[in-house]
């Protein structure tokens, strides 16, 4: 197993301070200085033709500068290739209340709301649709006049023979699972500040993106500009969670004021505004139907998803895939066929989430597999072991699972939580439940395929010996900046404290794709240590020309250049630095890294979506008190282990484990995203509930270290592959509790008193049926 030296109990992360003292600045404490403020006029319906809007009252408003429609942007746009179906501002039609329509700048926000008041906005309303099943009617109005039905995506894929396969299952069970819509609630509001000078015709973007690269990119398309004469710098951001792996309509429109007025402008949405931006889970609804073994093997596996999309394409084309791809890559399966539905609804855009597509069908899988093991008298974590992969190998629809973890992730929670002695024995009310889960190490074909490696690392050294490296991954929180220092400190043998990194400006770092489906360890990880290893190598030479000795035999240790055997005879790392600078000046170094071939996935269509280098996995139990009078449920305490491959920064991946925990615990308990004609009904932190300090429960987080072949140092990822299991363990535990099985997320206090009625329904009228026998 690999050692890091002075990192086996983690560092603390190197922006840590900045952000505890306030001395890191986020887009809103930018300077602000000489900027016009920013707003968007939204629409007040859900769908409808826009019959007239007229903006020249707002234009002669005195102290606007700039005022936008939808005429000014003629070029749609979308985080997918073959899925750009958005403008920035409405054209022609309006898809979801609250959608922009028009935008202004001005010299305060006074000035900017004013000007907002004094547009005309005319909509002839049409036919609006805010759940899948109204879309999908056949005489429902089309969202989009290319797509019949309102169907984005549909997927349709079987692999293996799944009747022969529920023939030979000794019980087979179906069942119907919703998963509300939930939002990724993160601290940071959107902002955007935006700088055009007219003299030049360069813009510069600061913005809460997780995708630099692409909002460059589209940045460039939108408003029909040159790429090499946009800039965007990403300052630190509060929080992700994928809310920021798009594009998103305010970041263009600020872009485009700046260059309309000639000048800078900021951009500020409210709570509310960034609610109704959205692009977070998708409401869900899942038949499932399971084959199983009297063995607990695994027979065969039968999947409808339908998910509600909301009015623009975004990452829905990915997540519906992703659904059903993640079946796979977890246990052993035989047979499975998955039948997927991405549907157009007349609501704010859904997008990607943590646990990004896979944790609703993984919510459903583990359900139905505790229902079924308790109907064979089966525990369910010997049915978890009798259907465990073996790495390496390949699953069904070609994911290749290069290490796997999650027998031991299953060894370590049984133990940590008592289950074998207290499962059963608890006082009623009281109940324990456990599931897995997984998640990928990045996606292992980029979105915009330009055939660039996935990820390039810089790595220059001077004359004063310090080491900066150079990245394109965006740190939003989650220590990848941190994970990077340990990555070029280790190879060179420093301590990380003589280690700078660069993070996320497109003029002075190299490209990178951005921070999303948990690519940024693996593979700008490995990136960093290659750019470091040939950091060495040159150091190496320059050591052995000093040293008056063959490269091969100096060895690279403790901030020392020394000759193998020889401890006297060494130059320090400064000294071998200042010997590499001869004839040379500054050096600097690239290194980069490709996604294997055999991890790009099956040659069937969608097959590259939900491959990758290497799976996370997880085993999770949760302990509950269930209130019976006022369905309150408790989480008293969580044990979890993550395969992680290996952990570089211990005390980040706890951080990252304990975070996917409490936003799975989100989600199984509380979070949910209701429309009101159109309107989050929850778009506030006052209305949305999530957990707070009051909620948290102790949680045993541990990490399992499978060591990984292909990641850095062994490593894989860290922070998704413990958030699908949450939610089945926590409703196991309940059925434990209390004995109802719950169907619908979140396990809101009326959905267990709602079950607990139905129970005590069943129980009477079994008990007439009884008497009358």
């Amino acid at each position: 197993m690999p050692t890091l030296a002075g990192t086996r109990d983690g560092v603390p992360l190197i922006d840590g301070i900045d952000k505890v003292t306030g001395r890191a600045r986020y887009t809103a404490d930018l300077d602000h200085r000489g900027a016009f403020v920013g707003r968007m006029l939204r629409s007040p319906c859900s769908h409808g033709q826009i019959t007239r809007l007229d903006v020249e009252r707002a234009r002669q408003l005195p102290g606007v500068v700039a005022v936008l429609t939808g005429e000014d942007f003629r070029v749609p746009y979308g985080v997918l290739p073959i899925a750009m179906n958005e403008y920035p501002l409405a054209r022609g039609k309006v898809r979801y209340r609250g959608e922009p329509v028009a935008a202004v700048a001005a010299i305060d926000a006074e000035t900017a709301e004013r000007a907002l008041s004094l547009i005309e906005l005319d909509v002839r309303e049409l036919p609006a649709y805010y759940e899948a099943a109204e879309a999908r009617a056949a005489d429902a109005v089309r969202i989009h006049d290319d797509k019949p039905g309102n169907l984005e995506r549909e997927v349709h894929h079987t692999f293996g023979d799944v009747a022969a396969g529920f023939a030979a299952a000794d019980l087979v069970r179906e069942e119907l699972i919703d998963c509300a819509e939930i939002n990724h609630a993160q601290i940071e509001p959107h902002a955007a500040l935006a700088e055009f000078d007219p003299f030049t015709n360069r813009l510069t973007m600061q913005s809460v993106s997780q995708v630099t690269f692409y909002l460059h990119l589209m940045l460039a398309r939108c408003l029909e500009m040159d790429e090499s004469r946009i800039r965007v710098i990403k300052p630190f951001v509060g929080g992700g969670f994928g809310a920021r792996v798009e594009v998103l309509n305010f970041e263009l429109v600020t872009a485009m004021l700046a260059r309309a007025a000639g000048g800078k402008v900021a951009m500020e949405l409210s709570r509310e505004e960034t609610f109704i931006t959205h692009r977070a889970r998708p409401q869900t609804r899942i038949r499932l139907k399971l084959g199983l073994g009297r063995d607990g093997r695994l027979r065969a596996c039968e999947c409808e998803v339908v998910q509600r999309g909301g009015a623009y394409a975004g990452y829905g084309v990915i997540t519906i895939l992703y659904a059903g791809s993640l079946l796979h890559g977890l246990y052993d399966l035989p047979a499975v066929k998955y039948d997927g539905y991405r549907v157009y609804t007349n609501t704010p855009p859904c997008g990607a989430m943590r646990g990004h597509g896979s944790v609703d069908t993984r919510h459903a899988f583990e359900v139905l597999l505790d229902r079924m093991a308790r109907e064979l008298g089966l525990d369910p974590f010997e049915v978890r072991r009798r259907n465990l992969l073996h790495a390496p190998t390949r699953t069904l629809n070609e994911l290749a699972i290069m290490s796997y973890g999650l027998a031991e992730c299953l060894d370590r929670v049984e133990s940590a939580s008592g289950w074998k002695a207290r499962r059963g024995r608890l006082p009623h009310g009281k109940g324990l439940g456990m599931a897995c889960s997984h998640y990928v190490s990045g996606a292992a074909k980029p979105i915009h395929w330009t055939g660039e490696p996935h990820a390039v690392v810089n790595v220059k050294v001077d004359w004063d010996g310090s080491v900066t490296a150079f990245t394109g991954a965006a740190d939003i929180g989650q220590g990848s900046s941190t994970m990077v220092a340990i990555a070029v400190a280790e190879t060179l043998g420093l301590p990380i404290e003589q280690v700078r990194v660069i993070a996320a400006d497109s003029a002075t770092t190299p490209k990178d794709n951005g921070a999303y489906s948990s690519r940024i360890t693996f593979m700008v990880g490995n990136a960093a240590i290659d750019a470091a290893r040939r950091l060495r190598g040159m150091l190496t030479e320059a050591a052995a020309r000093r040293l008056d000795c063959d490269p091969a035999d100096v060895e690279c240790a403790g901030g020392r250049f020394h000759v193998t055997g020889a401890t006297d005879r060494g130059i320090t790392f400064e000294e071998a630095v200042k010997a590499a600078l001869v004839d040379q000046g500054t050096l600097t170094v690239k290194g980069t890294f490709t996604c294997p071939p055999e991890a790009q996935g099956g040659k069937h269509r969608g097959g590259a979506v939900g491959s990758t280098m290497g799976f996370s996995y997880a085993a999770q139990v949760v302990e509950v008190s269930v209130d019976e009078d006022t369905g309150q449920v408790t989480v008293d305490r969580v044990w979890v282990a993550l395969d992680c491959g290996f952990a570089i920064n211990p005390l980040a991946v706890r951080g990252q484990i304990e975070g996917a925990v409490w936003m799975g615990m989100g989600q199984a308990l509380m979070e949910e995203t209701r429309y009101l004609n159109g309107m989050p009904a929850h778009a506030s932190f006052l209305e949305y509930r999530m957990p707070t300090s009051l909620d948290s429960p102790p949680i045993d987080a541990q990490i399992v270290e499978s060591i990984d072949p292909n990641g850095p140092f062994g490593a894989k990822e860290a922070s998704e592959g413990a958030l699908a299991s949450f939610a089945p363990a926590l409703v196991a535990a309940i059925a434990d509790a209390v004995g109802v099985d719950l169907d619908e997320l979140p396990a809101t206090p009326d959905r267990i008193l709602d079950a607990l009625v139905a129970r005590r329904r069943r129980q009477r009228l079994d008990a007439v049926a009884g008497g009358g026998r």
